[in-house]
């Protein structure tokens, strides 16, 4: 197997695990027509019938009933789905941006649990509780020490709103045990969340999907750059799975004039035929350099976004192919919760390129598409990458662009694997990167003091030859063998994130993300192409250099 698919298995992972999470469906449910199936709906009650009263072993009906249903849709395409109500409830938390709790960020670390962040405005927060406590009792309970898993804490500290929950805290430098009683309350689920600014003009904001406050929090976030004196945008949309049809209309809207096109829809019915033409009402960002960043993970309503962007010549697409999944579903649900998802049409850009790549095939070999492209070696070389000729459509200025499933960027910039290793890997799936931070600033009780702020951290903090040996003991004495070789590979990674996890650990977000981003080759090259950005918005012209 090449290398490079190898290391980029564990966040494929995550990948896979967004698309499921992020089934596309409107706001609104056209007006649906009642259908009188007759014998079909008969033959299958009697078949669930026969089966339930003669089959050689009890079943289980409800299962049965599932079973039926999904083979309903398994010859229909790979997104119209049945959703059993366990998953569905997920789904809808998830896409609602809230979920009832204490409010914080946390990972298990020796066996402890660790409050990494409290989220804001949560109740954690307005109690005082800290990034670095150590949660040790919930409720008088001893939780410290005896196997603690991800479902152990939710089902310790989750609960509906207005319920009570009381835990029991070590602090650094405190010797007693503090005692914070938690009113449980809704806790935000954050879809945009990181945003600043990368240097005087240029803003950064990072979407990971469109859940029903995405645009508000965008929005949010937006102007507050703006009033920053943020004069270019990189919108960075890799990864992100999609969700709401309406979010991504937005969106897109406040970076185009009245009147365009930003998306169609077309399917066989009257209802699925739609256009969504931009406003005057939402224009906060209509002029200004202009970058989005996209890749395999990148579906749906964030195809919209970048479809729009680019065909109008608003922008810059860049990185590498994204998912392609273009297709409007309706939703029914159930008295139990659980649901069926139905598409209904398919979404088209503005220049008529349709998102949605074929699905003509067999679903493990619709499935198999990615995984297809790292074999290709079209992720990491743009040589590679299949360009449909006979599918090619032209943007506002005239410029080329292709359709056959997904949206191709303006700028081919993939991630860098050059630095990954097996090492690289077996220390991020193990998490030692966080677990050292925690560690090394226990040890370093002063740094606050040398470093009183984000801006002098990122300045001024430096990842020595030693702290790189200390690290590689600590992560053998967690079950991470030394890798010499693996080791050099990845050595400038390892010191960028090992600066990183320490700078959230001290200044959360903003300790983070700004110097994880050092070594962000896809963002680093789209800040190099501003220039060209704002020269296209302002011209409607992008010259390549030859």
């Amino acid at each position: 197997m090449n290398k490079g698919i190898k290391y980029f298995i564990f966040g494929m992972a995550f990948v896979s695990l967004g698309l499921l999470l992020g089934f596309k469906i409107t706001d609104r449910s056209p007006v649906t027509q009642q259908i009188s199936l007759g014998e079909g709906v008969e033959k299958i009650q009697q078949t669930l019938s026969f089966v339930q009263r003669n089959y050689v072993k009890e079943v289980d009906n409800g299962k049965l009933v599932d079973d039926a249903i999904n083979g309903i849709f398994k010859g229909l395409d790979p997104h119209s789905t049945y959703i059993p109500k366990k998953q569905m409830l997920a789904m809808d938390e998830d896409m609602n941006g809230g979920f009832d709790g204490i409010g914080i960020e946390f990972s298990i670390i020796d066996d402890t649990l660790y409050v990494v962040s409290p989220l804001a405005g949560g109740p954690s927060e307005k109690l005082g509780i800290e990034a670095g406590d150590r949660i040790v009792q919930v409720d008088g309970e001893n939780i410290a020490g005896i196997g603690l898993t991800d479902s152990d804490v939710m089902r310790h500290l989750k609960g509906p709103k207005g319920t009570q929950v009381k835990v029991g805290i070590k602090r650094r430098g405190v010797k007693e045990i503090l005692e914070f009683d938690i009113t449980r309350d809704v806790i935000p689920i954050l879809s945009v969340p990181y945003a600043y600014m990368m240097d005087d003009k240029i803003g950064y904001i990072k979407v990971s999907r469109f859940a029903d406050k995405t645009y508000t929090e965008f929005a949010l976030k937006l102007r507050e750059l703006l009033d920053q004196g943020m004069e270019n945008l990189v919108l960075d949309l890799r990864n992100n799975p999609g969700g709401y049809l309406t979010r991504a209309y937005q969106m897109a809207d406040e970076f185009l004039p009245s009147g365009k096109m930003i998306v169609s829809t077309d399917g066989r019915t009257a209802d699925s035929k739609q256009q969504y033409l931009s406003t005057s009402a939402l224009n906060q960002f209509e002029k200004g350099g202009l970058i989005v960043l996209i890749d395999y993970g990148s579906a749906s309503a964030s195809e919209i976004v970048s479809g729009a962007v680019q065909d109008h010549d608003r922008g810059l697409i860049v990185g590498v192919r994204s998912f392609g999944k273009g297709l409007v579903q309706i939703q029914h649900k159930f008295r139990d919760s659980s649901a069926i998802r139905v598409v209904i049409s398919e979404y088209y850009t503005p220049s008529g390129r349709c998102i949605q790549k074929p699905y003509n095939t067999s679903s493990e070999e619709y499935e198999r598409e990615i995984t297809h492209r790292f074999e290709s070696g079209e992720i990491y070389d743009e040589s590679k990458m299949e360009i449909p000729d006979s599918l090619i459509y032209y943007t506002t200025s005239g410029r080329k662009v292709f359709g056959g499933g997904g949206i191709y960027p303006d700028f081919f910039v993939a991630s860098d694997t050059t630095g990954g290793s097996r090492y690289l890997t077996n220390l991020t799936i193990k998490d030692i990167f966080r677990s050292y931070a925690y560690s090394y600033t226990d040890d370093h009780l002063d740094i606050m003091e040398k470093y009183p702020d984000a801006k002098s951290f990122l300045k001024n903090f430096q990842v020595t030859n030693s702290m790189l040996e200390a690290f590689q003991q600590y992560a053998e004495q967690h079950e991470v063998k030394r890798d010499a070789k693996g080791y050099e590979r990845s050595k400038e990674l390892i010191a960028n994130r090992i600066k990183s996890y320490i700078g959230r650990k001290m200044y959360q977000d903003d300790g983070f993300y700004p110097v994880f981003h050092e070594m962000d080759k896809v963002l680093q090259e789209a800040v190099k192409l501003m220039p060209k950005a704002r020269e296209l918005e302002q011209t409607g012209k992008l010259v390549l250099d030859k």
